[in-house]
């Protein structure tokens, strides 16, 4: 139904959430009559009305503009988008950073200053504007070598010699830090300890009442034990680094990026792998999964063997800059019924509460389950699942593939599943039995070395409760994700080269057309459940054609080949003739013995 331009007009001042605004330092509102020279003495003379402000008193911060038209307005009008610009160039006589929006209900075309910025189909709260300005200061190199002397000061100053007591350890001490804990230099352990407990023990008050298994993470805390507590230096030292690395992570730029997981891989690399076959999912993995499966903000995410919660912390940010940042009422609802998560090892659980009371929540439906019994079977049957994005165990002693079929056996028909698994996983461990069941519909062989323990994997996406038939299976490989080693810090994409890359397949396998790199094939699941790698063709060098012809006449003569190998030694180095006359060496290995040698 066509909405006109004061209906639109209404509706963005709620959107906007202008009806419920309390800040004294602004002055915002829209209406038809309001001038420029009425709002602000820097604007006098001008009469232009703008449709909607939001102007703080301080010139440094941002500014905000709105035109609003009726819902059968193309908002790509030229003269439109001149309007707006005119009125930016005036809001710019006072303010650096303006925001300009275009609105007519049913699309919203942004600016930051004059330049077209992105456009929406819905209006966002005005905190997501006013941040549109806001640096990226997630500083992840700070962040490894503040995490290494971390590891390294709990390891010899304090002696936690158990690898992941050290890092619940730091992560609880985040986690108080995020909740307000008062952590300052000079205070001894006892307090130290005492004021991450209580902090701990409040924070968790208001999620215990949907998570009740989360008290694990301050009972996990209070048994990592110590040999040393009184080097009030290294307690120091260790206030300084957990408050830097608190700052980075309390970032407003922060787009989903595991900052835990850089954490986690510092303290895991004196480990090729951990103790219950965990193998922690790159971030940049994480987000390629998220839209290989198409995640939206409307979707319920499941990872049944979660880790650290890489997948989960990914999906939550995600949707909430889907909905328009943290400042949306959506960002609660998406937090506390969009997310959930299985992992069965206690320790590594606590890590993964951590992680998301860190990463802006502590209410994601987090359960410690084993995915192999009938109870966690029955936990996932009862939520409303709608996408799957997993990395289990590998190993047949940790159930790899009965993790897979009891997740496939439980969702909903039709769910769309993604796991990580070893390339050749389903064909040698009769994968085959999941078709009866599931589709399996895409096979993406990643780079060999994605992980560092040396497993080369592939994504498999299944749909499911619907059997394979004759149905093909639609392969690809991504050869290369641009990321590069740096010495004890893992493989991180420090030339930026994963964005497009990410794009390119995404939009390439969406479309079914990999132009560029001609990976794309299609399986036949009754021949293979893997990529297929291409035959090398085959060639042979004249080298190798005469090193086959000696052998074979070698072995019809019946000659050891050691004793041949021997005496052809000696024979050039110490019993030919050696001629020194002229410019060269000549050697005459003279007759042969009476063997032919």
């Amino acid at each position: 139904m066509k909405k006109t331009e004061d209906e639109v007009r209404d509706l963005a001042k709620h959107l906007l959430g202008f009806d419920s605004l309390t800040s004294k330092n602004v002055i915002y509102g829209v209406g038809q009559i309001t001038t420029f020279n009425s709002l602000d003495s820097k604007f006098a003379g001008i009469s232009d009305k703008p449709d909607g402000w939001y102007l703080p008193y301080n010139s440094n911060d941002v500014a905000v503009i709105l035109e609003f038209k009726s819902s059968d307005k193309d908002l790509n009008n030229q003269s439109i988008i001149d309007e707006l610009i005119k009125n930016i160039t005036i809001t710019q006589k006072k303010y650096k950073k303006v925001v300009g929006i275009l609105y007519n209900s049913e699309m919203a075309i942004i600016y930051k200053n004059i330049d077209r910025y992105s456009e929406d189909n819905t209006l966002k709260n005005i905190n997501y504007y006013i941040h549109l300005f806001d640096e990226n200061n997630i500083d992840t190199q700070l962040i490894y070598n503040i995490t290494k002397r971390i590891n390294d000061s709990l390891h010899i100053d304090f002696g936690i010699k158990n690898l992941y007591h050290r890092m619940i350890f730091t992560a609880c001490a985040l986690v108080a830090k995020r909740y307000g804990a008062s952590l300052y230099k000079g205070m001894n352990y006892t307090t130290f300890h005492s004021s991450i407990c209580s902090t701990l023990k409040s924070s968790l008050t208001t999620d215990r009442k949907q998570n009740q298994k989360i008290d694990i993470l301050l009972e996990v805390y209070n048994e990592i034990k110590m040999n040393q507590t009184e080097n009030q230096e290294a307690i120091d030292k260790f206030l300084d680094n957990i408050s830097i690395i608190s700052n980075n992570l309390d970032s407003q730029y922060w787009n989903g990026e595991d900052v835990m997981g850089i954490f986690f891989n510092e303290f895991s690399r004196y480990k090729k792998k951990s103790e219950s076959g965990q193998v922690f999912t790159p971030d940049h993995i994480t987000s390629f999964m998220y839209r290989l499966i198409g995640c939206t903000k409307n979707d319920i995410v499941l990872d049944a063997t979660c880790g650290s919660g890489a997948f989960l912390v990914k999906a939550m940010s995600n949707m909430i800059n889907e909905i328009g940042g943290e400042f949306n009422e959506e960002s609660n609802l998406i937090k506390t019924t969009h997310l959930y998560g299985i992992e069965f090892d206690r320790e590594i659980f606590a890590l993964a509460c951590a992680n998301m009371l860190i990463h802006k929540d502590g209410k994601t439906n987090l359960e410690q389950l084993d995915t192999r019994t009938e109870e966690a079977c029955q936990w996932i049957r009862e939520k409303p699942i709608t996408k799957v994005l997993m990395n289990p165990p590998y190993e047949r002693k940790y159930g790899c593939m009965k993790i897979v079929a009891n997740v496939l056996n439980n969702v909903s028909v039709g769910t769309k599943c993604a796991f990580i698994l070893p390339e050749k996983k389903l064909e040698k461990d009769n994968g085959a039995k999941l078709l009866k069941k599931h589709k399996l519909t895409t096979i993406i062989k990643m780079p060999d070395n994605l992980f560092n323990a040396g497993v080369t994997t592939s994504i498999y996406v299944f749909e499911a409760g619907i059997e394979q038939g004759n149905q093909q299976i639609v392969g690809y490989y991504i050869q290369e994700d641009g990321l590069e080693t740096v010495k004890n810090q893992g493989r991180q994409d420090i030339k930026n080269k994963w964005h497009n890359i990410e794009d390119y397949w995404i939009n390439a396998i969406q479309t079914g057309e990999d132009n560029r790199f001609k990976t794309k094939q299609i399986i036949n699941p009754a021949q293979h459940l893997s990529y297929q790698m291409p035959e090398k063709p085959f060639e042979i060098s004249e080298e190798d054609f005469i090193k086959t012809l000696m052998d074979y006449e070698i072995f019809k003569q019946g000659i050891n080949i050691k004793e041949f190998q021997d005496k052809l030694i000696n024979n050039v180095m110490y019993v030919g003739d050696v001629d020194n006359s002229g410019n060269e060496i000549t050697i005459d290995l003279g007759k042969n013995d009476e063997n032919g040698y």
